[in-house]
């Protein structure tokens, strides 16, 4: 009996750590709130977000386009309107004059520091 319970208590532990690492609250953000984005690179994109916040994205592959001038981010939102965690991005980048969206996959989600924020360089702070 004694063991089933530390099972239970253990799996519960667990279970309840992998919801926390998916999305903690701290971390999270209105889609309204996104005031503006940077892509230093074509596997980073830097996102400012209403109070201050700047967050950075880390994506899965390349994502060339990103760093091509008049481009723009086409943000689909599916379900709620608030952003936790890397799956609740839909992200594609797109030409101003149009043309095919290439879809952009968003690995991690990381709310930077006030710290880090400003020590981002200049031209890729959002």
């Amino acid at each position: 009996m004694r063991k089933m319970l530390l099972a239970s208590v253990l799996a519960a532990t667990t279970i309840a750590t992998g919801q926390a690492a998916l999305a903690q609250p701290n971390q999270c953000f209105f889609v309204s709130q996104w005031e503006g984005w940077k892509a230093p690179d074509d596997h980073t994109i830097y996102l400012n977000i209403i109070g201050h916040r700047i967050y950075r994205l880390d994506l899965a592959g390349a994502c060339p386009e990103l760093t091509w001038p008049d481009v723009h981010l086409v943000s689909r939102i599916r379900g709620g309107d608030t952003i936790c965690r890397p799956l609740d991005f839909d992200l594609k980048v797109a030409e101003q004059r149009g043309g095919p969206a290439t879809p952009c996959i968003v690995k991690n989600m990381t709310l930077l520091t006030p710290d880090e924020a400003a020590a981002l360089p200049r031209d890729a702070r959002p």
